[in-house]
């Protein structure tokens, strides 16, 4: 049996920091006005001294090493706690470098397994060399137990690979498909509903200042968080987006994004459950759409959004699209989709969308066109349906009308919304037979 390994010795050092930062964020100024200035910053320096000493005593109890196909991960210094994950149900292993990590050199490595309610076991840190060394084995062991494409690429090596994940700016291995200009992520976060409201809270903040009537330090402060909040998910969108990069590689696609956290994500194709195409209201002036998968396996109950690996393209054009779709979902072109609008009473429901709407069956997929403002196109292979549902509500059934589900495992699938009940049924029965015959030939 291999020795246990530990993680760097740099590790109680970065999350110290990230203590630090919480800390200071949790001390008010209320605090600094009572106490004083030295009195506060002896706070601060002793928190964080606690906090540094209890990340060295977690670092000197942690430790993880591969057993068979099992890689176990052992912390705790009085209740100690083991985790065995199994690689044959791991589906990915993601090498990310939060901003700490990239000015020391090292990385983070986070496992996706099947089922898991989050991500698994996250090594931080490792060097990057020992990161993406630890990936490759870790791949390769998953291969060789049943899941040959999430392997390791030729290139990288396991003990030191030729061309680890150190930086956003390097091309993911493989054939590259597609890099997204950082200059159309900028333009496509100008174009949203928050950029365009933003001078409106400006003006009114302004107005607060040069008013002494209305003058209040409590309502501009409270517009002035709101408006950060507001700010806050486009930023950050361009942020995780930077130096988006995608690339095929045998079964799997590689991506690679981020600027002040960067991250390798590998997406195995066969897992792959749908794939949606959104096209927001103020990108149809540019063309402009992105797309966004679904991938079995994947922890959909994740709370951070980043830690799901469903970014396909952030922004980019139609033909752009056809070309990444086709990598994903073989003989598949967005524009050739067959699709058929509900019956013409189901304007009752959606007196504004019923032209919107949209499904059919193509040869191997299921389509659904909804939406007014922000149209969507959800594509889902027949062999990853796990169920058909045909669903009416009250005012469905005075219109005689149902909607049609087909369901996924973990995701939200598709769902085809008032079409004829007997159209319905028979969409229901087609998609059954498909997904069984698609099922037969995959398994």
């Amino acid at each position: 049996m291999e020795p246990r390994q530990r993680l760097h010795p740099l590790s109680p050092a970065l999350h110290g920091a990230k203590s630090l930062v919480v800390v200071i964020a949790g001390l008010s100024w209320s605090t600094l006005s009572r106490v004083g200035f030295g009195w506060f910053a002896a706070l601060v320096v002793a928190l964080a001294l606690g906090a540094t000493v209890l990340s060295i005593i977690s670092w000197y109890n942690t430790g993880y090493h591969v057993v068979g196909r099992e890689l176990r991960v052992y912390e705790g210094l009085l209740w100690r706690r083991t985790r065995a994950i199994p690689l044959e149900r791991l589906q990915a292993v993601e090498v990310v470098r939060p901003l700490l990590a990239q000015l020391t050199g090292l990385a983070e490595l986070r496992l996706e397994v099947v089922g898991g309610g989050k991500t698994e076991a996250p090594l931080a840190y490792l060097t990057v060399a020992d990161a993406a060394g630890l990936r490759a084995r870790l791949l390769a062991l998953a291969g060789q137990a049943g899941q040959p494409a999430v392997a390791p690429t030729p290139g990288e090596a396991v003990a030191a690979p030729a061309e680890p994940v150190t930086t956003a700016t390097q091309v993911p291995p493989g054939r590259a498909l597609h890099t997204v200009r950082n200059n159309d992520l900028l333009v496509s976060q100008l174009l949203t509903p928050q950029a365009f409201l933003l001078p409106f809270g400006v003006a009114f903040v302004v107005v607060q200042f040069l008013s002494e009537d209305s003058w209040s330090f409590i309502a501009v402060a409270s517009t002035l968080t709101a408006m950060a909040g507001v700010v806050l998910q486009p930023v950050r969108r361009v942020l995780d987006d930077w130096n988006f990069r995608i690339a095929r590689d045998d079964g799997t696609l590689r991506v690679r994004n981020g600027l002040l956290e960067t991250r390798a994500q590998t997406v195995p194709l066969h897992r792959v459950q749908t794939v949606r195409a959104t096209w927001p209201l103020l990108w149809r002036m540019k063309g402009w759409l992105r797309l966004r998968l679904e991938v079995a396996g994947y922890s959909v109950g994740e709370g951070d959004e980043r830690n799901r690996p469903d970014r396909l393209l952030p922004v980019g054009d139609l033909r752009t699209a056809e070309l990444i779709v086709g990598e994903v979902l073989p003989g598949v072109r967005l524009t050739g989709l067959p699709l058929t609008p509900p019956p013409s009473r189901a304007r009752w429901l959606h007196p504004l969308g019923r032209n919107a709407l949209g499904a059919g069956l193509h040869e191997r997929v299921v389509v659904v066109r909804s939406g007014l403002l922000t149209r969507q196109l959800t594509v889902v292979p027949y062999a990853r349906i796990q169920s058909v549902r045909v669903v009416q509500g009250p005012l469905q059934r005075w219109l005689r009308l149902a909607t049609v589900h087909a369901d996924t495992a973990g995701g939200s699938g598709a769902a085809a919304e008032s079409r004829d009940v007997a159209e319905a049924w028979a969409l229901a029965a087609e998609l059954a037979a498909r997904t069984h015959a698609a099922r037969r030939v995959t398994g």
